[in-house]
């Protein structure tokens, strides 16, 4: 029985027991929120005819996208949509808990469009914390930069040779870096090797399936870009060098268990099996953008716990590489302690967005803080000019992903906490509901 079925018949069971009690029955509250998430639905592609970064994915009636084309809403008057929308989607209180995550959903979800869709209609850029607040459905932690300090010292002593810090740093990655002729086989190795840990502990659709490519001239590094039907285009850029790390971060983050794990079993769970057609579509610029990178990021320590990770580059892929597998441990106590100045990066974007630094500051900080070549630090400032606190997503969401998952106390139960996240409408405010 589908859920809908299911509620109707809950509902007039109710009115024939009440009516047997000689009470007279309540008036049923209505359960289907279908015509509201369609308007949503146009909404989001509406607002994506202003904004080619915004729709991220879109499998749904094929004929939708032209007819909203064909409207020409302007910015101001999809968010001015989006109110009324929004006025309806809350207006009635719901008992159901699965109910009350879509609507939750679905009136979080309104309100990143509605703030996006001001923004491109004023011209004007949001500054951090309202682009985190009203897009992902948080407020980061804010670090003074100076906190990192005791962090690049250890590094001081940890990375020999001449120059500075970021200098050493750059010149000491070097040597992990993976040959742009064994990028291919490294890393169908690595998603392979993801797919295996993660699909057993996730049910996946039988007939999902990906497609790698290599690309050039992007702000990222990886993306997956999800077409529906269990499908994704997974593409690496290659414009700065590869390490040997990226391979299995990469491989989990943009496919098992993060992106396309996630974008199938929302599909078939959600789309599929319940008709809610919400989720034919994901606006990047949204709280769902945070569970998503925030599983996508923690999902490599699902599927590597402990030392694991370490143990398969080590055995599998600096061979294949042909990296010199000796020196693996020493290079993951140094990645280990780099991923700790993670929100120095936050710090830096804030800074950006709120218009207390320029470009070069920006990229200057994040030599400093980060190390990064002064290459990578461009990279970085395209990034955070194309997706502004979209940053927030990859440590603070891993944070709270972590936070949640960790409540549970074995194996079995965290990757059941893994796979509720996967397959509810859950946001970072209903997480815990």
């Amino acid at each position: 029985m589908n859920a809908k079925r299911f509620l109707s018949t809950l509902t007039l069971l109710s009115v024939t027991l009440l009516s047997a009690c000689g009470k007279a029955p309540e008036p049923p509250i209505s359960n289907d929120f279908s015509p509201l998430a369609e308007h949503y639905v146009r909404l989001v592609l509406a607002l994506g005819e202003h904004d080619g970064s915004y729709v991220d994915a879109y499998y749904g009636p094929a004929e939708w996208p032209e007819q909203v084309k064909q409207s020409e809403k302007s910015a101001a008057d999809i968010a001015s949509a989006a109110r009324t929308l929004q006025a309806q989607v809350t207006a009635e209180q719901l008992s159901d808990p699965m109910l009350r995550l879509r609507q939750h959903y679905l009136a979080k979800q309104l309100t990143a469009l509605i703030s996006h869709a001001d923004t491109l209609a004023s011209g004007s850029r949001a500054g951090f914390e309202q682009q985190a607040q009203a897009l992902y459905d948080t407020l980061p932690p804010q670090h003074a930069l100076s906190s990192f300090e005791p962090i690049l010292q250890q590094l001081e002593q940890l990375v020999p040779g001449e120059g500075n810090l970021t200098e050493r740093v750059v010149a000491y990655r070097q040597q992990f870096v993976i040959p742009q002729d064994k990028l291919q086989p490294v890393f169908e190795q690595a998603i392979s090797e993801c797919k295996a840990r993660s699909a057993s502990h996730l049910a996946l659709p039988a007939h999902e399936s990906f497609t790698l490519e290599f690309v050039q001239d992007k702000p990222w590094s990886g993306y997956n870009w999800f077409k529906g039907n269990a499908f994704s285009l997974i593409q690496i850029n290659t414009e700065r060098p590869i390490d040997i790390s990226r391979a299995v971060d990469l491989g989990c983050h943009e496919g098992y268990p993060g992106h396309h794990a996630y974008n199938a079993l929302l599909e078939q769970h959600l789309s599929k099996d319940l008709g809610w057609v919400e989720f034919s579509v994901y606006p990047l610029f949204s709280p769902q953008s945070l569970i998503a990178e925030g599983t996508a990021n923690y999902g490599i320590e699902m599927a590597f716990p402990g030392e694991q990770k370490l143990a398969y580059e080590r055995d599998v892929l600096y061979p294949l590489a042909g990296l010199d597998a000796s020196k693996a441990a020493d290079y993951d106590r140094f990645l280990k302690l780099l991923a700790q100045l993670s929100y120095a990066g936050n710090e830096t974007a804030r800074l950006y967005l709120n218009n207390e630094i320029d470009a070069e500051q920006f990229v200057a900080l994040q030599q400093q803080y980060l190390l990064q070549s002064e290459a990578e630090a461009r990279q970085r400032l395209r990034f955070v000019e194309a997706y502004g606190a979209y940053v927030i997503n990859y440590n603070w969401g891993k944070d709270l992903v972590k936070a949640y998952i960790e409540q549970a106390s074995t194996e079995d139960e965290r990757w059941q906490r893994f796979m509720t996240l996967l397959t509810t409408p859950r946001l970072p405010s209903s997480m815990d509901w």
